[in-house]
């Protein structure tokens, strides 16, 4: 088993930016996933063991990013652009597949990290 550990959560006004991280990487694909109160977890973004591939949902298109650091084996959301209705728990997950977007594609997950937007 593969415990991963997600940090950078916190409290936010709407524009701002935070950075997530989740270690350890570099071993499988790490993907993002969210989940707001009352809602099913949604995919946000994956990128590939090597970090040369990312996806982004089209939700956080343009405002996400994702990026691994191999040599820290530590995979990173940066979420800039923040908007209310980005609040939710975030967790980082690792995959055998390639560019994942499902969650049944995702073998470990982390505790989550809770991010709040403030209007």
């Amino acid at each position: 088993q593969v415990p991963l550990v997600e940090s950078g959560g916190g409290f936010v006004q709407a524009g701002g930016s935070l950075r997530l991280s989740c270690s350890p990487s570099g071993t499988y694909a790490t993907g993002w996933f969210r989940q707001a109160p009352g809602k099913e977890r949604e995919f946000v973004a994956t990128i590939t063991r090597s970090g040369r591939s990312s996806y982004c949902a089209d939700s956080v298109k343009g405002r996400f990013a994702v990026s691994a650091d191999n040599a820290k084996s530590t995979a990173y959301l940066q979420m800039n652009s923040l908007k209310p209705e980005d609040t939710a728990v975030y967790y980082c997950a690792a995959s055998g597949f390639y560019l994942p977007t499902r969650a049944d594609q995702y073998t470990y997950w982390g505790q989550g990290t809770q991010v709040t937007v403030s209007s």
